[in-house]
C-alpha cells in the first residue's frame, strides 16, 4: 500500500507539471499573438511619434474626427471624453505561474540512483552540454537490470538514465558527467553537430568500427535516455512518455536551457534506435519537448 500511495504521489506531481508545462506554452502563444497585433497595428496605421513627421491634424469636414492614442491615430469614439478606455483592447495574457525547481522537478520523478564507477568517462558541466540523446534498450528488462547487464558485460558503455514502461527511472551516471552512450558516429559529424572529440573523454573500453564512423565527440557534450523498448513491437506505454517528458522538464531546469533533442541513428546512421513507432514522437518532443506535442 505504501508503495502504491508513493506512485499516486509521483503521478499526480507528473500531472501538475505537464499542466504548467502546457501553461507556459498557452503563455507563449498569447504573448506571440499579442505581438502579432502591435505589428499589424503599426504597419497599418499611420505613426504620429516619429521626430520628423507633423502633429497629426483633422481631416476635412464631413470625416470623422481623430485622436491620438498611444502614438497611434484612431478613431474618436463619439460621446467618450479624454482618457476614456478605448472600445477594444487586446487581450492580456494569463498571468505566468513560478517554474518548478529542478530539485522539486526532479523529486516528483523518484529517479533512484545507481552510479557504477566504471560508467564514468569524465567531466561534463554545463558549458559542454549541448543535446540529450535518446535511445531504445532492445530488451524488455526493467531498468535495474539493464544497468546491472551493462555493469557485468564490462564493455563500459552506458546511458545517464533508463526510463522503465511503468515510467520508473534509474540514473547510473550524474548529470555533469560523461557517459559513453553514443559511441562512434559518422565521419563528418562532429562537425555537424558542432562536437569535438577532445582530452575530456577518457576513451575507456572504445573500440573503432571503421573509417565510415570515425568521429567520437557526442558523448562530451550530450545527455544519453534510453528507454525500455525494442523496435516493432508495438506502442511506447503512456506512463513511459510521461516520465521522459517530466525527465526532459528536469534536465532543462538543471541546465538553464533547453538541450536539442535527437535519437542514436541521427548520430549514426544504421543504428536501430529509436525505433519506427517512435518517430512522431521524436518530433514532438524536438518541436514542444512533450510526447504529445501538448
Amino acid at each position: 500500500m505504501l508503495a502504491d500511495g508513493r506512485k499516486d504521489g509521483g503521478r499526480r506531481r507528473r500531472q501538475r507539471q505537464r499542466r504548467w508545462q502546457r501553461r507556459q506554452r498557452q503563455q507563449r502563444r498569447w504573448a506571440a499573438a499579442l505581438a502579432s497585433l502591435v505589428l499589424a497595428c503599426c504597419t497599418l496605421v499611420p505613426c504620429a511619434c516619429s521626430a520628423d513627421s507633423e502633429p497629426a491634424r483633422e481631416p476635412n469636414a464631413g470625416s470623422g474626427k481623430l485622436e491620438v492614442k498611444n502614438d497611434l491615430l484612431l478613431p474618436e469614439v463619439p460621446g467618450e471624453g479624454e482618457g476614456a478606455s478605448d472600445a477594444a483592447e487586446a487581450p492580456a495574457a494569463p498571468e505566468s505561474s513560478p517554474a518548478p525547481s529542478a530539485e522539486e522537478l526532479r523529486a516528483s520523478l523518484g529517479i533512484v540512483e545507481d552510479y557504477r564507477a566504471g560508467f564514468d568517462h569524465g567531466e561534463k558541466g554545463p558549458a559542454h552540454q549541448k543535446y540529450i540523446m535518446l535511445h531504445d534498450t532492445e530488451g524488455e528488462s526493467g531498468p535495474r537490470d539493464v544497468v546491472d547487464f551493462w555493469d557485468g558485460n564490462g564493455n563500459l558503455v552506458a546511458a545517464h538514465f533508463v526510463v522503465g514502461k511503468d515510467g520508473s527511472i534509474v540514473q547510473c551516471v550524474p548529470l555533469d558527467r560523461i557517459a559513453h552512450h553514443a559511441g562512434f558516429g559518422d565521419t563528418g559529424h562532429n562537425a555537424l553537430y558542432g562536437v569535438e572529440d577532445e582530452s575530456r573523454d577518457d576513451r575507456l573500453g572504445t573500440v573503432s568500427i571503421g573509417s565510415w564512423a570515425s568521429d567520437y565527440g557526442m558523448n562530451s557534450f550530450s545527455i544519453g535516455i534510453e528507454m525500455v523498448h525494442v523496435g516493432g513491437s508495438g506502442e511506447y506505454p503512456e506512463a513511459q512518455l510521461e516520465a521522459l517528458d517530466a525527465l526532459i522538464a528536469y534536465i532543462d531546469a538543471y541546465y538553464g536551457f533547453e538541450s536539442q533533442i535527437i535519437d542514436h541513428k541521427a548520430w549514426r546512421s544504421g543504428n536501430s534506435d529509436t525505433s519506427p513507432e517512435f518517430a512522431a514522437y521524436l518530433a514532438n518532443y524536438q518541436t514542444a519537448r512533450t510526447h504529445d506535442g501538448v
